[in-house]
C-alpha cells in the first residue's frame, strides 16, 4: 500500500489490476482501519481488510469495542422503534452484534438478528442476494420468541450492518427484500459500517429516510488489467444445512435476541493462570462469532494478552494484508474449505477454538497445527 499525506490517496497493485483509493474522513488514520487483499473471486478481485474487525487479521478485544462503540454513536438518537439491527454474514455478525449491543444501551426497544448461510430448520421470513459476493445467498430467519417476532415485524427503523460497503447493493437489495416480505412500518434506514465507498449510494436510492454511518468515507477506482487470468474460485457458494445441522436452541442472533450472555467456558479465566505478555488467540468459527468474542473480551480484562479472530469461507489470495493462510474442512460438514488468515503456528502461547458444533466436527489438522483446544458452546 502507497500512502500520500496530502491527497489521502492510497493505492494496491494486485494481480488482477491496480486499486487506487481516496479518503475523503477518516476518525483514525486509514493505515490503521484497514489495508488491500485480492480475492480469489473471478466477480471481484479487490477486497478491503479491516485491521479492526476481527476476522482476517487477529485483533485485540477493546480495540474491537472502540470500534462498536464509534459506530454505534453515530447512529441518530430520534429514530423510531422498536430498532431492528442486522449484522451481515459472514463477515459483520459480530461487528453487528457489538454495535447492537453499544446502541441497546441507550434505548429498550431494539432486536438483533443476522443474515446467514446455515439454515436452522425454522421457517425463513426473507431471503437476498450479495452478487459480488464468493457466497451470494443469505437467508433472515423469522424470530421463533414471540416477543422478539412481534417486534422485528413491527420495527419502524433499520440499522443494516457491515464491514465495508463498495457500492451499497447488497444494502438496497437486503432492504428491498425485508419490505417485500412483510416489514411494510419501516420509517428509517441507517447503514453502519466501517469503510464506506458507497458514494451516499443508499440514501440516493432509498431517500432522504436513509442515514449512512461510517469510520470512513472515500471512493476507490479499479483499473482492472484485461489480460490478467481470472482466479479459480473454490466451491463456497453454499446454504445447505450440513453434516452437523443447527437449531434455534441456545441463540446468539440467527432468530432475533435482544442481549446475548457470556456464557462460553465461565471457568476458563480461573483456569487460565493468566501469566503477565502470555499470548492468547480466540478464534470464532464462520458466523459464531459474539460468544467467543464474549470469551475473548473477558479473558483480556483478566490481564491477557488477548486477540481475536476467525475462520471464514472467504477465499482470499496471499499477499498485501494477507501474510498467512491456513486452509482446511469447514466444521458444519458442508464439505467446503474454510480459511484462517494472518495466524501462523506457534505465533500464540495459547489458542482457544470456540465452536457451535461438537468437538469432533472442527477439524483436527487446525487443531494439530495451531496446537488449540477446542470450546463447543453449551458444554
Amino acid at each position: 500500500m502507497e500512502s500520500n499525506a496530502v491527497t489521502k490517496a492510497l493505492s494496491a497493485q494486485l494481480m488482477r489490476g491496480r486499486l487506487d483509493v481516496t479518503v475523503d474522513a477518516s476518525q483514525i488514520d486509514p493505515g490503521s482501519l484497514f489495508g488491500f487483499a485480492e480475492r480469489r473471486n473471478p466477480k471481484r478481485a479487490f477486497l478491503f481488510v479491516s485491521k479492526v474487525l476481527g476476522r482476517h487479521v487477529p485483533v485485540r478485544p477493546s480495540i474491537m469495542n472502540a470500534s462498536f462503540h464509534s459506530l454505534a454513536a453515530q447512529i441518530p438518537e430520534d429514530l423510531p422503534g422498536p430498532v431492528l439491527v442486522i449484522g451481515m454474514a459472514e463477515t459483520a455478525v459480530g461487528l453487528g452484534a457489538g454495535v447492537h449491543r453499544a446502541f441497546s444501551a441507550t434505548r429498550p426497544d431494539t432486536v438483533y438478528m443476522v443474515s446467514t448461510r446455515h439454515p436452522t430448520g425454522n421457517e425463513l421470513f426473507a431471503r437476498f442476494e450479495e452478487e459480488h459476493s464468493h457466497a451470494s445467498a443469505h437467508l433472515i430467519h423469522l424470530p421463533v420468541d414471540p416477543d422478539v417476532r412481534e417486534m422485528m415485524l413491527n420495527a419502524r427503523s433499520l440499522v443494516l450492518v457491515d464491514d465495508e460497503a463498495s457500492t451499497g447493493k447488497t444494502f438496497i437489495n437486503l432492504h428491498r427484500a425485508l419490505v417485500d416480505a412483510g416489514l411494510t412500518q419501516v420509517e428509517r434506514v441507517v447503514t453502519c459500517v466501517l469503510t464506506d465507498w458507497s458514494g451516499d449510494a443508499v440514501r440516493k436510492t432509498i431517500g432522504d429516510s436513509a442515514h449512512q454511518v461510517s469510520l470512513l468515507q472515500g471512493s476507490y477506482t479499479f483499473h482492472e488489467d484485461a489480460e490478467a487470468p481470472l482466479p479459480e474460485m473454490p466451491a463456497v457458494d453454499t446454504i445447505e444445512p450440513g453434516e452437523w445441522p443447527l437449531t434455534a436452541e441456545s441463540d446468539w442472533g440467527r432468530h432475533g435476541i435482544r442481549v446475548v450472555e457470556d456464557t462460553l467456558a465461565l471457568d476458563l479465566d480461573l483456569n487460565l493462570n493468566v501469566k503477565a505478555g502470555e499470548r492468547v488467540l480466540v478464534i470464532g468459527t464462520s458466523e459464531f462469532v459474539w460468544r467467543p468474542f464474549l470469551l475473548a473480551e473477558r479473558l483480556e480484562r483478566a490481564g491477557a494478552d488477548v486477540h481475536f479472530s476467525s475462520t471464514s469461507r472467504s477465499p482470499i489470495a496471499l499477499g498485501h494484508a494477507i501474510g498467512h493462510v491456513l486452509s482446511f474442512a469447514d466444521n458444519y460438514g458442508l464439505g467446503i474449505p474454510n480459511f484462517l488468515y494472518n495466524v501462523s503456528p506457534g505465533q500464540f502461547d495459547r489458542v482457544l477454538i470456540c465452536s457451535e458444533t461438537p468437538v469432533q466436527a472442527v477439524s483436527a489438522s487446525l487443531i494439530e497445527s495451531l496446537n488449540a483446544e477446542v470450546i463447543v458452546d453449551g458444554q
